[in-house]
């Protein structure tokens, strides 16, 4: 009877074409990953030490050497900030742990490397939405990405201020 239900149970995972609201209860429209609005809150990209070399285009990062976001076009990194800081960045200093160490959202494999990949062909990530970002997030922490709701667009916080892209 166990195998039973964990074989249906199996079954329906694989059907589900799941959405991830962070709190909220719905996803908004096509959105793979969505976040509540009128928050403070952003997400952190991860801070790395060599650009990887198989990095799929729209992969977003920190770069910890010229401390400036990033993000891959075409299998070139292009800076989304100025030269930031990142004095306030605790490192994990852990052996990574062997292993696919990844969240991937909207299919059940994917070839792209990533921390959290999102694949999708329907389904988008939309990111936090925080009203004037420099001015109501109190303390923002390197790499920290988000929507500016005043501004309409991206912003992104490079460890010293913030930089906007339309």
């Amino acid at each position: 009877m166990k195998n039973i239900i964990t074989i249906i149970g199996l079954f329906c995972t694989a059907m589900i074409s799941a959405q991830i609201a962070v709190e909220k209860t719905q996803a908004d429209g096509d959105g793979l990953l969505d976040f509540a609005g009128n928050t403070t809150k952003g997400i952190l990209l991860p801070v790395v030490e060599t650009l990887p070399t198989n990095a799929v285009a729209g992969t977003l990062l920190m770069d910890k050497n010229d401390k400036t976001l990033k993000m891959n076009v075409e299998s070139s990194w292009v800076s989304l900030s100025d030269p930031g800081s990142v004095a306030s960045v605790v490192f994990n200093t852990n052996e990574e742990v062997s292993g696919q160490n990844r969240i991937i959202m909207g299919a059940s494999a994917t070839n792209a490397p990533g921390v959290l990949v999102l694949e999708s062909s329907t389904k988008a990530l939309i990111l936090p939405k925080v009203a004037a970002p420099h001015l109501n997030v109190k303390s923002p922490y390197p790499g920290m990405i988000c929507y500016d709701t005043t501004s309409k667009s991206m912003a992104v916080f490079d460890g010293l201020k913030w930089s906007y892209w339309k």
